[in-house]
């Protein structure tokens, strides 16, 4: 019985010094798998530059609306203001037009 008892007493102290370096392995493999596969780890990093490249799109078109925008209140300026440009727009805004007018929606 004795001999039992030493036995066990070796096996759990093998154990308990496995225990900190297995704990410690289980810690860095979580953290390693974590910057392969977590949401910005090494694989979704494709999935960033898909999306970089839409909101690129997204912000060109964006400008390019803005730029149309800038020119149409830089023609409403009250010092000089474009006529064409607000006889079209007091017309669309009163749906006002003459008879022998018409109309073409640029939409």
């Amino acid at each position: 019985m004795a001999a039992r008892g030493h036995r066990q007493s070796a096996f759990q102290r093998t154990m308990r010094r496995a225990a900190l370096p297995a704990l410690g392995l289980t810690i860095m493999a979580f953290f390693g798998a974590y910057a392969v596969l977590g949401p910005n780890g090494i694989l979704a990093y494709g999935d960033y530059k898909k999306q970089l490249m839409r909101r690129e799109k997204q912000y060109a078109a964006l400008d390019q609306k803005r730029a149309v925008l800038k020119n149409r209140v830089a023609l409403l300026d009250p010092d000089h203001a474009n006529p064409d440009m607000v006889d079209e727009m007091v017309r669309r805004e009163l749906n006002v037009a003459h008879p022998d007018e018409v109309i073409v929606p640029l939409k």
